[in-house]
């Protein structure tokens, strides 16, 4: 049987300039790679296929480029160029063993205009090129990858010149018409996306622009003139781009050196998946390069410092696990801070010196919590947002990527020690704003008392105060209780704009902030998360576990719950442990084939909040039927109120440190 060729194609060149070494990876069966589906998981969430099918809308008439094979689809592309005159969609070109699609090609006599279609948001005037002339961060993969399909579009048809375009979503346009996003739904047919356009879409259903089309071609040029952009591979534009493709072709590896950059690495394998025979890239990069044993990889490593800013001098310097890093590699003596509780570097320094000698104790600082904790004033109420931020607006003066808060989720807890889920709310109507309904909903479950308010992270303060603007933006007269809602959120919100500061009475307490200050459990491994924070807070506390491994919450003589019945928090696996409760959410389909349901672990239940965003938008985008869009609504709903749990459990942990009195170390 003939093989296959391997090109190397746009999304392969451009994974390379975080790691050559990945391509060695690529597409393995025998390697996991957490990054497969990845860009349809994210592309579902924020309306990445709308935008592409909205750019085709502003080139009307072209040929749309077909089917998977090589062969074929680059035949067809060369037939559809043949005309002085001509637009291409998903045009395939290749030149030996490179090959690329491209957005939108389109063809004016001997000239050809290259425009690549990105869901990534710009504001007039931005800047690609920093003060120094060196390409900013955050546009450095967009910029290399329309460089490389104008490389190789000059390569395949030498008698044309090739100019280089970016269209994005351009975040000052405002939406002149309602429903733009639903004139594109997305489907799934044997695991491949499509895009279904509503049958009549011309100027007047598309409205003003809400893309630009931003030339690039003097930055692109630049680019194939210059070096390759890995510090490993300082080669013209050209001899770097033919070491990747006769490696990846021939399947050999670029030795790439180990560092700070493989923290990110897809390659890296969970237990999970080692049990089922997958192998891990990031190990035997590791292995290889740095002479590392399996066993020295199963133990904590650098990446695991919290805040850490050292982590490539360290590895540089032959310190990449714990064990062998003192207190002075990672940070100076403990400054001072205007807080009080643990600085950066206190924490740092406490949790480098658990690691060096295996010691799994949990430290609270329990003089410091129970001083904060005596500030606080009861009910307390525990509040958690579920948000989306969609490329393409929803109604008329609205801006890409506008925020969108569609849930929320409300426990409370009486001074006595009662707790209730209180309240929520969720609008996942198709074409519908929540924001200012939303709002209306959460002051209706909070004006009530001058209890504490307490969020995890800044997520609810960065929302609110989102809302705030969005509201004091509307014409007069817009929304008859502006007012009204606009000081309850300043009541409750802070905000440090020079335009609008200010410090609310009953100000929200940032939970994460607490944890950074006075809790650390080693089980957390560095992450501040409350993903990381609550199922060791669960593993550690004896108290949690008898309560909640009992079918207390949602019981009739229990915990109240909106959404859960005879519900146990403490559950354990076959060697003991308890399960993270994130775990045990409903498992959904969000249109995914097995592959992808597979591959995209955070897809398969509702474990994040980018699950969650990607939940919303499939019910935004997609035709779903009656039954699962209401099976997906409860699992939002039941998602959400474990956000809320979360904090109460860690919460009731904290209240038996504290009563306690006994500090932990």
């Amino acid at each position: 049987m003939t093989q296959r060729r391997r090109y190397l194609t746009k999304s392969l060149f451009v994974r390379a300039l975080t790691c050559p070494s990945k391509l060695f990876y690529v597409k393995k069966p025998a390697y996991a790679d957490n990054s497969m589906d990845n860009d349809f998981l994210e592309a579902l969430a924020e309306g990445g296929f709308q935008v592409g099918e909205l750019a085709r809308c502003y080139f009307p008439g072209g040929t749309m480029i077909e089917g998977l094979d090589y062969d074929q689809t680059v035949s067809q592309t060369a037939v559809a160029l043949r005309p002085d005159q001509a637009i291409v969609y998903e045009a395939a070109v290749r030149h030996q063993n490179l090959f690329i699609r491209a957005d939108i090609l389109v063809r004016d006599g001997k000239h050809l205009d290259l425009i690549e279609v990105k869901a990534k948001s710009y504001a007039t005037g931005e800047e690609f090129v920093g003060k120094r002339g060196d390409i900013r961060a955050e546009w450095e993969p967009y910029l290399y990858d329309v460089a490389f399909q104008k490389y190789v579009i000059q390569l395949a048809y030498p008698g044309c010149t090739v100019r280089a375009h970016l269209m994005l979503a351009d975040k000052e346009a405002q939406a002149t018409v309602d429903g733009l996003n639903q004139l594109f739904k997305v489907e799934l047919r044997d695991g491949r996306k499509f895009v279904r356009v509503a049958s009549a879409v011309g100027p007047a259903q598309l409205g003003d622009r809400v893309l630009v089309q931003i030339p690039v071609d003097d930055i692109v040029n630049k680019l194939l003139s210059s070096p390759g952009s890995d510090e490993t591979m300082r080669l013209p534009f050209a001899e770097y781009v033919t070491l990747l493709a006769e490696h990846y072709a021939a399947g050999r590896m670029i030795e790439t050196p180990v560092g700070a950059k493989c923290k990110q690495c897809e390659f890296q394998s969970t237990p999970e998946q080692e049990a089922t025979g997958l192998r891990s890239g990031f190990k035997q990069c590791w292995r290889e390069r740095f002479g590392l044993a399996d066993a020295d990889l199963a133990v904590p490593n650098v990446f695991e410092i919290w805040n850490s800013r050292r982590n490539q001098d360290l590895i540089e310097n032959g310190k990449f696990l714990l064990r062998d890093i003192n207190a002075e590699d990672i940070a100076k003596l403990p400054g001072k801070s205007e807080k009080p509780g643990l600085t950066s570097a206190g924490r740092q320094a406490r949790q480098l010196a658990k690691a060096k000698s295996g010691d799994l104790s949990v430290f609270c600082d329990v003089t410091g919590l129970r001083n904060e904790m005596a500030s606080w004033r009861y009910p307390l109420h525990f509040i958690d947002f579920e948000t989306s931020a969609m490329a393409l607006p929803f109604h008329k003066g609205r801006h890409p990527y506008e925020g969108i808060a569609f849930q929320f989720s409300h426990h409370a807890v009486e001074a006595d020690g009662r707790i209730r889920h209180e309240g929520q709310y969720i609008n996942v109507q198709p074409g519908v704003f929540p924001n200012y309904e939303f709002v209306r909903a959460l002051k209706r479950q909070l004006e009530h008392d001058k209890g504490t308010i307490f969020r995890y992270a800044a997520h609810e303060n960065t929302y609110l105060r989102l809302i705030h603007r969005q509201m004091m933006a509307e014409a007069a007269g817009a929304i008859p209780d502006r007012a009204a809602l606009c000081r309850w959120i300043e009541t409750i919100t802070e905000s440090k704009a020079d335009d609008l500061e200010w410090s609310g009475p009953r100000n929200m307490v940032d939970m994460r902030d607490l944890v950074l200050r006075y809790f650390y459990d080693p089980r957390m491994k560095g992450s501040n998360s409350i993903k990381a924070v609550l199922p060791a807070v669960l593993q550690s506390s004896a108290f949690l576990q008898a309560k909640y491994s009992q079918p207390v919450y949602g019981a009739v003589s229990g915990i109240p719950s909106l959404n859960y019945k005879d519900w146990r928090w403490v559950q354990r696996d076959a060697t003991g442990t308890v399960v993270d409760p994130y775990h045990l959410l409903p498992k959904l389909d969000f249109g995914l084939s097995p592959a992808q349901m597979e591959a995209a672990e955070e897809g398969e239940t509702l474990a994040d909040g980018a699950a969650a965003m990607m939940a919303y938008a499939r019910l935004q985008f997609q035709d779903v039927p009656d039954q699962e869009r209401r099976e997906t609504e409860s699992a939002l709903l039941r998602y959400c109120e474990l956000d809320t749990m979360a904090m109460v459990l860690i919460w009731e942990h904290w209240a038996q440190l504290t009563q306690a009195g006994t500090a932990h170390t």
